[in-house]
């Protein structure tokens, strides 16, 4: 996986490039997302990143509606 520093970069530009590589969840919310979606932007110290969406999900995070991540994984 990248490094947090190349995932939050790629989460703040919405660059579709990184998605599939990472999910990023957000605690306040309790919701992760994939590095393109057009939701709201976090504070990055509310930002935690993950490689996979199950990962996200063990951590007990749900994905989103908006970016549905859980989908593309079962795509890939």
């Amino acid at each position: 996986m990248m490094s947090p520093e190349a995932c939050w970069q790629a989460v703040q530009t919405r660059d579709k490039t990184c998605d599939g590589i990472f999910v990023y969840a957000v605690t306040t919310t309790g919701i992760y997302c994939r590095p393109s979606c057009a939701s709201k932007q976090a504070k990055r110290e509310h930002v935690r990143f993950f490689a996979l969406p199950a990962l996200a999900e063990a951590d007990g995070f749900r994905p989103c509606k908006r970016c549905s991540p859980h989908k593309q994984a079962e795509e890939a």
